[in-house]
């Protein structure tokens, strides 16, 4: 059974009638298959949410691995075109996305819907640090460097809420927002900038 098949089922469950499928038999009726095709590669409902939002993520990277000129970034210019693509292949989905926007609010964010997609992120982000690393692009601190893909995470939220804000034509507005928020992210991992904000802390905690 191809799993995207069911993905695009169940998206267009969702736009013609504005909820889930009220069980994996509904849907299976809808594609003429048996409930044992569904769970031959999918355990419930739940999970073919979660590869939603998985499948794009993964469709984007594979694009930038075939991409030779990718290869060649650094780690900045890698999470920037990532954001983009992202961005640009969500668009075929927007209307789904938008449909499930009620689950962008924390905590909920961190758990349901986005959690492989949230598992392979963070997989990403901590290859690009890594090259960060390696390259002296990104500065390694003590106990702060394993909290830096929390903070690509949030970034990453960020990015998905704006775009489903974003009004703007082309969706201007969230492609200045990525570069701007990518540009701050790594201006704070790879200067003096957060050094001078915990020699500040310290002074403080210490003058007290």
């Amino acid at each position: 059974m191809d799993k995207q098949l069911i993905r695009n089922a169940y998206k267009t469950y969702w736009l013609e009638n504005g909820q889930a499928p009220v069980s994996v038999y509904a849907l299976c009726k809808i594609l003429d298959i048996p409930e044992t095709s569904f769970y031959d590669v999918y355990a419930s409902l739940e999970a073919v949410e979660k590869d939603i939002y998985l499948a794009i993520f993964e469709q984007t990277l594979d694009q930038l691995k075939a991409d030779e000129t990718y290869q060649h970034y650094n780690s900045q210019e890698k999470l920037l075109a990532f954001y983009f693509l992202w961005v640009q292949n969500m668009k075929a989905d927007r209307s789904y996305l938008l449909l499930q926007r009620k689950q962008f609010r924390l905590p909920d964010l961190y758990r349901n819907k986005l959690e492989t997609f949230h598992k392979a992120f963070n997989e990403y982000v901590r290859t690009l640090i890594k090259e960060g690393y390696t390259k002296n692009e990104i500065k390694e601190r003590k106990y702060i460097s394993d909290q830096y893909v929390h903070g690509f995470w949030l970034q990453a939220l960020f990015v998905l809420k704006y775009w489903l804000d974003d009004t703007s034509v082309g969706f201007e507005m969230t492609d200045a927002a990525i570069e701007k928020a990518v540009n701050l992210s790594f201006q704070l991992i790879k200067s003096n900038t957060i050094d001078s904000l915990i020699d500040f802390g310290k002074f403080i905690f210490t003058r007290k």
